[in-house]
């Protein structure tokens, strides 16, 4: 038998249940329902090089990533989930982000990768579609210069600018 490193605490069904409600509670604005699911000691990984680009750690840290990326976005930030796939402690959401900032649209597709350990998410993952685009939307300088607008290639599904 092949080591996958996962660990079978619950199934995959019961993970994929916790991290979609998640999801069905920061979308209905319940950020401490969203936050019900999570370890207290959560570590989450936003990559790249933007002003929400690092390392968060608890329930604090995060719940700070949250109210940053909707300040910044004035209330418009939005996921929507378009499959999810689970084996063991991993659960994977391929999803749609999207945001506006002033006169300017961002949407990308993600990977959202979370282990689920307990019956609570111990770890969040993000992969972006185009770490560059999600950047410069995010960087207050990126909005002062820039004029432009991010939006999903109408074939291809990636991002592109227009």
């Amino acid at each position: 038998m092949i080591d996958t490193g996962l660990k079978e605490t619950a199934t995959p069904q019961a993970n994929v249940a916790l991290v979609k409600a998640g999801y069905d509670a920061f979308a209905r604005g319940d950020v401490e329902g969203a936050l019900a699911g999570f370890a207290p000691d959560i570590f989450w990984h936003i990559p790249g090089r933007g002003p929400l680009s690092r390392d968060y750690r608890g329930h604090a840290e995060v719940l700070g990533f949250f109210g940053r990326f909707m300040e910044l976005s004035d209330g418009t930030f939005r996921i929507r989930i378009d499959d999810i796939l689970a084996k063991g402690d991993r659960v994977v959401v391929l999803c749609t982000e999207s945001a506006q900032r002033g006169n300017h649209s961002w949407s990308c597709q993600q990977v959202h990768v979370w282990t689920v350990t307990e019956g609570r998410a111990t770890v969040f993952w993000q992969f972006q579609g185009d770490q560059q685009t999600e950047d410069e939307f995010w960087s207050t300088r990126a909005q002062a210069t820039l004029s432009m607008a991010i939006v999903t290639g109408p074939t291809t599904g990636s991002p592109r600018l227009r």
